[in-house]
């Protein structure tokens, strides 16, 4: 979603609705340290070859998120 869609009332009211992992994964969607750690590590995967678990499992870490299946 672009981000001039962020503070519409439709968004805000949609925000409203959210569960925690809801309202967390749009924080993180909405925090600009965050989406430029995110791109750094695409990056690192697809321009620098490296091991994508190893990179998503440091960005997580850094994040402190832990995913569930």
């Amino acid at each position: 979603m672009p981000t001039q869609y962020w503070r519409s009332p439709e968004t805000i009211e949609r925000l409203n609705r959210l569960e925690r992992p809801g309202f967390a994964l749009e924080f993180l969607r909405r925090n600009a340290d965050y989406r430029r750690d995110f791109a750094r590590t695409q990056r690192q995967i697809t321009r620098e070859g490296a091991d994508p678990e190893t990179v998503r499992s440091e960005l997580a870490r850094r994040w402190r998120l832990r995913c569930r299946p």
